[in-house]
């Protein structure tokens, strides 16, 4: 599970239920069904217009992404496999890496390799790649963008709450001390509107976003990677070239040749 999501949204929930506790706001009136209407319901009405039906379908999917953990091939121990495979290359030919294939966990990998055990054209090998690639990004791209766009329209829709709540309040002024309850009531839409979208929305696009950036750089270094041993460069080139992939501490590891993997840059 990827903890990170899991701290901030409760780190979110605490910071508002303390924040209202400290300045003496009735935190019960967080529990307002009027505002989640107009706030949830809204978002979800303002979606639906903006975006086909076929994306919105993987809104739930999209959400479960940021609580699990991104399980990507680490970069230091990529580096070790192509350096292997280059071995094995200029020892035995390209063909004797299709012994291999089959081990291969990754999809985009496994084809890669497949590709250039074919013979194919490097140039071909590299556009295919490369065109996956930015399919893959533009489907990323398309799921963070409801996201962004939901954590737009919740604020606004919070004003609107608000207007509703002090149209309703103010329509009877006999009772000042209902009327000042009222108003109080009528502001919570607002803060569900900012809640949701500056805490939940934004956020979860940002790391939908991170997390296909880093996916990307990832198939990138795979791309270059399945390119060397293609051109039988040595296992020391392939190093070389693979290694600006990687922070100057994980550089320091791989040349010491010491310790365990470190953890992949953010």
């Amino acid at each position: 599970m990827e903890k990170s999501t899991v701290i901030g949204i409760v780190l979110g929930i605490v910071a508002v239920v303390v924040g209202m506790f400290l300045k003496g706001a009735p935190v019960d009136q967080l529990i307002n069904p009027a505002a989640f209407m107009i706030i949830l319901v809204g978002t979800a009405a303002s979606l639906f217009i903006g975006f086909p039906l076929a994306e919105l379908k993987k809104f739930p999917k999209l959400v479960g992404i940021t609580f699990k953990e991104q399980k990507l091939p680490k970069r230091e121990d990529l580096i070790r496999m192509f350096m292997d495979w280059a071995s094995v290359t200029r020892r035995e030919g390209l063909l004797a890496l299709e012994a291999k294939v089959d081990e291969i966990e990754d999809d985009f990998l496994r084809n890669g390799m497949r590709m250039i055990i074919d013979g194919n054209d490097q140039d071909f090998v590299r556009d295919v790649l490369l065109e996956e690639i930015s399919a893959t990004e533009d489907r990323h791209k398309a799921g963070a963008l409801i996201f962004t766009q939901a954590g737009t329209y919740a604020p606004t829709l919070g004003v609107l709450g608000a207007v509703i709540g002090l149209i309703a309040a103010l329509a009877d002024m006999s009772d000042m001390n209902a009327l000042a309850h009222a108003i109080a009531a009528a502001f919570i839409a607002t803060l569900l509107g900012i809640f949701t979208g500056y805490v939940l929305w934004h956020p979860i696009a940002n790391k939908l976003k991170r997390l296909s950036k880093r996916e990307a750089e990832i198939r990138l270094m795979m791309v270059e990677g399945l390119l060397s041993i293609q051109s039988g460069v040595s296992t020391i080139a392939i190093s070389q070239k693979l290694s600006v992939f990687l922070t100057p501490t994980e550089r320091k590891v791989m040349s010491s040749g010491e310790g365990e993997p470190v953890e992949q840059k953010a």
